[in-house]
């Protein structure tokens, strides 16, 4: 079973970029990975992704034009570019991955905190 790890959450002030990191324990054979995250208190929800084979990418409304999903074949890992932070996107980041367009995502990290303050 593939193993996913997050890094490079942190404390940012508004207006500032993180980078975060999703990789794999091993060789990916899935369809797509995806970020989600969870405010504190709410439930987790869907923030982008992106196909492994040909790159196709999505998001959320609330983050598109800010966050930007890429990912690197080589090393089995996907990132997660944030610009233009602001508190509203504080929460908890998770990755996972789906084996196909009509399976749900599996196989979750531990998640790595994202905290912007005012």
């Amino acid at each position: 079973q593939v193993q996913l790890e997050e890094s490079g959450g942190g404390l940012v002030q508004a207006g500032g970029s993180l980078r975060l990191s999703c990789a794999a324990s091993r060789a990916l054979v899935r369809y797509a990975l995806g970020w989600f995250r969870q405010p504190p208190g709410k439930e987790r929800e869907f923030v982008a992704a992106i196909t492994w084979l040909f790159g196709i990418k999505s998001y959320a409304d609330s983050v598109k034009g800010r966050f930007s999903i890429s990912k690197d074949n080589a090393k089995n890992t996907i990132y997660l570019q944030m610009n233009s932070l602001k508190p509203e996107d504080t929460a908890v980041y998770y990755c996972a991955a789906r084996s196909s367009e009509y399976s749900d995502y599996a196989g979750w990290g531990q998640g790595t905190q994202v905290t912007v303050s005012e």
